[in-house]
């Protein structure tokens, strides 16, 4: 459960009010990584994908399963825009609309990284105190606001571990959703050592990877925003992504997806 955001007085227009964007879930999340890893893998061997609609079996990034932030349209990026301008004025009720839609992001990003549930909801709860009496400080530069958000969580975190060096710490025992049942509990077993398996493999990754993996698949967002959050270009971010399923690809070699 994310901490839940202190009543704020203030109003804002109804037809500002944001929708809901989904986070990937924990057993979405990790199924696009098995799939990037799968679909790489074709071309040079070592990973072996499973028959389509067989227990475990991926589509791609785009396909059906996987969610991730979606690109927002015109009307929408404008609606966001709007929401920062209203909380920059001072409406408190504006900057409550973007708590709404922007907590999960954060919290899943702070839960990896501390791996302790009441840790990484007061560290939330820092993230967005501080997001509020900062929020004058933000440029609105067309891209979503959520890489501004998870900076903040990513500065707290260096401040409490006292290191900014990244860390995937979160197990898969804390993935509640990965843990989805299935009718075959054999097939439940070997899916959550198969999950074990990539999670341990993830911690074993340079600092810089293991984050660009986290920011793009399990926070699903997108080039732009991972590379804002990393400080780096874009280009940078997608070799980096190559390097760590690379990386992952080797250390998962023959096993069966």
């Amino acid at each position: 459960m994310t901490p839940a955001c202190p009543a704020l007085p203030g109003t804002v227009p109804a037809i500002l009010a944001p929708t809901a964007y989904a986070l990937p879930t924990w057993r979405s999340a990790l199924d696009a990584i098995w799939s990037a890893l799968a679909d790489a893998g074709a071309e040079g061997g070592g990973l072996t994908r499973t028959s389509p609609g067989s227990p475990g079996s991926l589509g791609s990034p785009g396909a059906a399963g996987w969610r991730r932030h979606p690109e927002r349209d015109a009307d929408e990026q404008a609606r966001i825009a709007a929401l920062v301008e209203l909380a920059q004025g001072g409406d408190k009720e504006a900057f409550a609309q973007l708590y709404d839609v922007y907590v999960d992001t954060v919290f899943r990003y702070v839960l990896v990284r501390v791996a302790n549930r009441a840790l990484a909801e007061d560290l939330t709860s820092e993230t967005f105190l501080r997001a509020m009496r900062r929020i004058d400080s933000f440029t609105w530069q067309g891209k979503d606001i959520a890489a501004w958000f998870v900076t903040i969580a990513r500065n707290l975190i260096a401040d409490h571990v006292k290191s900014a060096k990244f860390r995937f710490e979160v197990a898969t025992a804390d993935m509640r959703d990965a843990d989805q049942r299935v009718d075959a509990p054999d097939t439940e077993v070997l899916t959550r050592l198969r999950d074990e398996r990539l999670v341990s493999a993830i911690k074993e990754l340079g600092p810089d990877q293991a984050e660009c993996i986290t920011l793009r698949f399990l926070q699903g967002l997108s080039l732009a925003d991972t590379a804002k959050v990393l400080d780096k270009s874009e280009g940078a971010v997608k070799q980096l992504q190559l390097r760590a399923t690379r990386a992952l690809r080797k250390a998962l070699e023959g096993v069966e997806l």
